[in-house]
């Protein structure tokens, strides 16, 4: 970490906060009645400082971009297609201090985040994760819930996900999903696309990513750890 990275790293984690629309929990700023602890926003927002300034400092081979954060995932801890039993292992990813769970109780896991994080152990690169739309929208009335985001709420992201582009430098930008590659595609880049692992996407997931990377990826959950 260095005082500049670390500096824009909270510019950016800053600025993602203030955002606001109708039917969206943004994990940087809200608070969950039932689930979080009093300082959940702030552990967030220190989570993806983390992550981001590390990506900057260190560098990265890659970026992924999935659709939005889900409700058992990335509105809990923060960041894009990782759970709360994978906050280690996506500490170990870019080496960054520990992540903090924002909830309270028993951890949660989520199908697609257990789904990527056998990946990503197999993979061993530092890859930076990522959504187009990176808070949670929900249905009315239903915070439990995950829905679509619209189009005008993936615009207001557009020059923040461009920014990110720009300044990581990866050497490949992966969309994880249709809705993830037509929003790359608006930014005038070319994504490399695989299917989403859920919905019985799983087998096609995971040889996307071997062909992409150019290993072999069993499509049976990995138990150890690389890291």
């Amino acid at each position: 970490m260095t005082a500049e990275t670390g500096l824009v790293a909270f510019d950016f984690v800053e600025k993602l906060s203030k955002l606001r629309f109708t039917d969206v929990f943004n994990p940087y700023a809200d608070i969950c009645s039932k689930y979080d602890k009093p300082d959940a926003a702030v552990i967030r927002k220190r989570n993806l400082h983390l992550v981001i300034d590390a990506a900057l400092s260190k560098g990265i081979d890659s970026m992924w971009f999935a659709r939005d954060l889900g409700y058992r995932g990335g509105r809990r801890t923060g960041l894009a297609l990782t759970d709360e039993v994978h906050l280690v292992w996506h500490a170990q990813l870019l080496s960054t201090p520990p992540l903090i769970r924002a909830t309270k109780g028993t951890a949660m896991s989520e199908r697609t985040a257990t789904t990527v994080w056998d990946a990503l152990q197999l993979i061993n690169r530092p890859i930076f994760l990522w959504n187009v739309f990176p808070l949670h929208p929900h249905e009315p009335n239903d915070q439990m819930t995950n829905r679509c985001h619209k189009k005008v709420e993936r615009k207001a992201f557009q020059k923040l996900n461009s920014w990110l582009i720009e300044t990581l430098k990866p050497k490949q930008v992966i969309a994880i999903g249709r809705d993830a590659q037509c929003s790359i595609d608006e930014l005038g880049i070319k994504p490399v696309k695989i299917r989403h692992p859920s919905y019985g996407g799983k087998a096609e997931f995971l040889e996307g990513l071997s062909n992409t990377y150019g290993i072999s990826l069993d499509s049976e959950p990995y138990q150890g750890s690389l890291f």
